[in-house]
């Protein structure tokens, strides 16, 4: 099979999340040169789209001008699709996100991807320093969404039009973490992607809400679903689990409200929390999507996330701190597709 074909798993393709980890010691720019690889492997790998996320105010990511990088991982690659997974619309003026997206798919064309979301990917204070006002809600998200899609249609151009933007062939992907989208995303006939990844308790029922109100449109004739999954895999379940402890010490970083940059793994997570923060913990990554361990066991809780789910397709976050087990691990999966 050559590079160029979409490997799948379970007949299903899969894509991969990359929130631009900044590694403790490090910097942005390491940061970007690391996507930069990762990309460039994943698209040998026969992966099928290389998302990238907004988060702000959050010394351990990098991804913050999301449509940046972007078009540096697009310019960097050559034929898998990159987009946002996603923008958050609220923080965003819908002109300057046509322009934006419209700009990438000019220089890009049939490869960018523009993912939507209605939450802030920040506190209220970052919030409120990206938007100078908080009344852009997630209330409003539907109206942001008719207006970005009206851009981009020349029928619908107004008096305001967007240029680069309009007349464009742009996937629009919606996102959530709840019902809200879901049901947005089968009322207009958009795809849909869910964040299970970090809100698995409610994947089941947004797939179902998505699925039973959806509409047939010009974009798609049928409903199509892609699902977050953590994933880390290496040779064996002991070091699988070893790498994991770094995603798991910035789940609980992010919980105490006190973000810090990437940690490496330790050895014992117990030494550094007490019994009260693990159970907290315990309890919070068990709303979470996250598979863990040797390619026999993600392979074995793969097949079976994707069952119960009937995902479409399937988007990868592999948060782990050293650059070559991060790039091993996506080896490992694509050793699993068919």
């Amino acid at each position: 099979m050559s590079s160029n074909e979409k490997k799948t798993f379970n007949h299903i393709p899969l894509s991969v999340l990359d929130l631009a980890p900044i590694n403790v010691g490090s910097n942005a720019g390491q940061s970007f040169k690391n996507s930069v690889e990762l990309a460039q492997h994943v698209e040998k790998l026969g992966f099928n789209r290389y998302w990238l996320a907004e988060h702000h105010n959050m010394p351990g990511i990098a991804s913050s001008a999301t449509s940046v990088i972007i078009g540096h991982i697009a310019s960097a690659t050559n034929h898998i699709r990159v987009g946002s997974g996603g923008i958050m619309l609220p923080n965003h003026a819908p002109l300057v996100i046509a322009e934006q997206f419209g700009t990438l798919e000019s220089l890009y064309p049939g490869r960018i991807d523009l993912g939507l979301g209605r939450a802030p990917g920040s506190d209220q204070a970052t919030a409120y320093a990206l938007r100078r006002t908080l009344q852009s809600t997630g209330d409003d998200f539907p109206a942001q969404v008719e207006e970005l899609e009206s851009f981009f249609d020349q029928g619908l151009a107004g008096r305001v039009r967007a240029f680069p933007g309009e007349g464009l062939d742009i996937p629009l992907w919606l996102l959530g973490s709840s019902g809200f989208s879901a049901k947005l995303a089968a009322e207009k006939g958009l795809p849909f992607s869910f964040a299970s990844h970090f809100s698995n308790e409610y994947t089941l029922p947004a797939m179902q809400i998505y699925h039973q109100h959806f509409k047939p449109s010009k974009v798609l004739k049928e409903p199509y679903a892609m699902l977050g999954v953590n994933v880390i895999v290496a040779e064996t379940d002991e070091r699988a689990k070893w790498l994991a402890t770094s995603q798991q010490q910035q789940m609980f970083d992010l919980m105490r409200g006190m973000p810090k940059q990437f940690q490496p793994p330790i050895d014992d997570l117990n030494a550094a929390w007490t019994i009260r923060e693990q159970a907290t913990f315990e309890e919070k990554l068990a709303s979470t999507s996250t598979i863990v361990g040797s390619p026999e066991t993600v392979k074995r809780k793969l097949e079976s996330f994707i069952k119960d789910t009937r995902a479409n397709e399937i988007i990868i976050n592999s948060h782990i701190f050293h650059q070559e087990d991060r790039l091993r691990s996506y080896e490992l999966v694509a050793e699993m597709m068919d």
